[in-house]
């Protein structure tokens, strides 16, 4: 394999440009030339596509976002879509590609494979940390640090003005980010996505916090619950002082933290090697401290989330 392509699809996540990075030298070194595709799948619709050496990823590495930018393609959902990419690949002599995404991007991957048995390696890149197969995906390290550093600084305000704050967190349908910063924050309560709660229970709660002399609290609500207004109501009906902070795509963007650094330095040199090994519909993972490599049709499927210890710990530490 002489000829590879790299591109970027979906949400942006902090670490995205650590792994294109690692894609470029790694390949380079390899002897492999690399082509960057602009704005995702759509890129290989409209062949946006530039031939990248070492130089054109010097000092990327501590920023956020996607220098590949990245995009949402309604067009590559569909065949005539599908096709059409595949055939600026075969006439640019690119013999396989590696897709820095989530699972909306990898299940485009996977169909776009079964389809034409394209040569493909996914990297999981999405703060939500939802990707089967691997226990962290690139950018949830650093959402999670910036949502650390929001909840400090709130948890200040909460205290001298004694108020009970809700506080969003981002995660679509997972509730990685909220269960972490719960507990790593020290939040008094947390709503998890489709979990049903009890606000009289919540409230009970919070009284028998008074009772023992607490009087701001902290309640994480997951983006996917759907229940942040909706409990601020409930909240306020029963005469409470509350307050909303929905953290939002700040938690998206920054310069990537250490561990998102590393990690897209390991999994950009593990996908390289994959293609080169005749490796052609596969997920790079990060497990007991190690990349592996798995099938791209299990990281396509829904990702377990068990967090029941977590939870339990979380209402202990209160």
């Amino acid at each position: 394999m002489k000829r590879i392509a790299v591109l970027t699809s979906g949400g942006d996540a902090p670490g995205m440009n650590c792994a294109i990075r690692s894609v470029v030298r790694c390949g380079s070194h390899l002897g492999v030339e690399v082509v960057g595709v602009a704005r995702g799948y759509q890129g290989l619709i409209n062949r946006d596509f530039r031939v990248m050496g070492s130089r054109d990823v010097s000092n990327i590495i501590a920023q956020g976002g996607t220098v590949l930018k990245t995009a949402r393609s309604a067009a590559f959902e569909k065949k005539p879509g599908r096709e059409k990419a595949h055939t600026h690949l075969r006439q640019a002599g690119i013999e396989g590609f590696i897709v820095i995404g989530g699972n909306g991007s990898f299940q485009g991957a996977d169909i776009f494979h079964q389809e034409y048995r394209f040569p493909v390696i996914g990297i999981p890149g999405t703060i939500d940390n939802d990707v089967s197969g691997t226990q962290r995906t690139l950018g949830f390290d650093t959402a999670l640090n910036t949502a650390m550093d929001a909840i400090d600084k709130i948890r200040d305000t909460s205290s001298s003005m004694d108020r009970i704050f809700l506080i969003e967190v981002m995660g679509r349908h997972s509730g990685a980010i909220a269960v972490h910063s719960a507990l790593a924050g020290g939040a008094e309560d947390i709503v998890m996505p489709d979990e049903m709660r009890d606000i009289a229970s919540i409230c009970a709660k919070i009284e028998q916090g008074r009772k023992i002399g607490k009087r701001s609290w902290i309640i994480i609500v997951a983006e996917g619950s759907g229940w942040t207004q909706g409990l601020a109501a409930e909240l306020i009906r029963s005469e409470y002082d509350v307050r909303v902070t929905v953290i939002g795509h700040i938690q998206r963007g920054g310069s990537p933290s250490a561990f998102d650094r590393f990690l897209g330095a390991v999994m950009g040199k593990a996908a390289v090697d994959a293609l080169l090994q005749g490796k052609t519909h596969h997920a790079i993972g990060w497990r007991n401290d190690a990349t592996w490599l798995y099938p791209l049709s299990q990281a396509v499927e829904r990702k377990e989330e068990d967090y029941a210890d977590f939870l339990e710990l979380i209402q202990i530490l209160t």
